[in-house]
């Protein structure tokens, strides 16, 4: 297959990679310290497996789509609508596009701008960019999309590839839950600058968490969006399937970046101001975010 990758941060070249070892024809699209350390070397691949380096196309171009049957949109949420213009003209009438970000109204707002068929997925891994042409996975690796043309195709050739993939009539719900265990971790990892592991050893944390969660709770409730009961349980194991993790906020925030903060606890802020939610946790942490940022210009 012909595939895309459209910001090709951890998550985007992690599956670029993995697809591209597989034997599909996979082009990264992203900044240009990164495009030529992979157009020189190959992209690297770290893993608690394997150290490879995975030869690949990459560009700094969105014209790069051009003829992909598959688009994986991996862009930082705050880019969702530049990165659906930027596509649009080189994508073709059955182009599938799928959404592989954080959040929860992504695959809603490409929607909106793009013809082609829109997915939205869940992405249950851990990775980060360890420099330039490189990615590092610290744990799990499977997704879960939501029904669209060709979605059981495309779910067959992640998993052949090594990434196990669901298509679920559930993603909505799951997607709910994803965003509140980053919630929960992202921007306590951010401001601690500490990894799950040692991140929830710290006193108080363990219950800021649950208020975090319950808050999340609710205000997904008001969505009509039922969160399992086995939530509470996720987030509290999460630190023992990825303990050397740092939240993708606090990577942006050590290398003097944008989080996405404002589609993580913000969103929920905003979502349950519509709906007459109190927050406070989740208030207290996004601004806490956002003034770090600030403060680094």
């Amino acid at each position: 297959m012909t595939i895309a990758v459209m910001g090709a941060g951890a998550v985007g070249a992690y599956h670029g990679a993995l697809l591209a070892r597989a034997g599909h024809a996979v082009t990264l699209i992203g900044r240009p310290a990164h495009v030529d350390a992979v157009r020189a070397h190959g992209l690297r691949l770290q893993t608690a497996t394997l150290d490879v380096q995975v030869p690949l196309a990459a560009s700094t171009s969105p014209e790069a789509a051009r003829g992909a049957g598959l688009v994986l949109v991996c862009v930082k949420s705050g880019d969702t609508e530049a990165a659906a213009d930027a596509l649009r003209p080189h994508l073709g009438a059955d182009t599938l596009v799928l959404s592989l970000q954080n959040g929860v109204d992504n695959a809603a707002r490409l929607r909106a701008r793009l013809a082609q068929p829109v997915g939205a997925a869940v992405v249950y891994v851990a990775t980060e960019m360890a420099g330039p042409g490189h990615v590092r996975h610290h744990g799990r690796g499977e997704l879960l999309i939501e029904p669209a043309p060709g979605a059981a195709a495309v779910a067959a050739i992640f998993t052949a590839a090594g990434i196990p993939t669901t298509v679920s009539e559930d993603v909505q719900a799951a997607l709910w839950s994803k965003l509140t265990l980053n919630c929960a971790y992202n921007a306590l990892s951010a401001l601690a600058r500490q990894p799950y592991g040692r991140l929830v050893q710290a006193p108080g944390v363990a219950a800021v968490m649950r208020d975090v969660v319950a808050e999340c709770r609710a205000v997904a409730a008001a969505e009509g969006v039922r969160l399992p009961a086995e939530l509470d349980a996720s987030v509290a194991g999460l630190a023992a399937t990825m303990p050397g993790q740092f939240s993708s906020t606090a990577q942006d925030l050590m290398r003097g970046r944008r989080s996405e903060i404002d589609h993580l606890n913000g969103l929920v802020v905003r979502r349950g101001e519509a709906h007459g939610v109190p927050t406070p946790a989740n208030r207290v942490l996004h601004t806490l975010v956002r003034l770090v940022e600030d403060a680094a210009g």
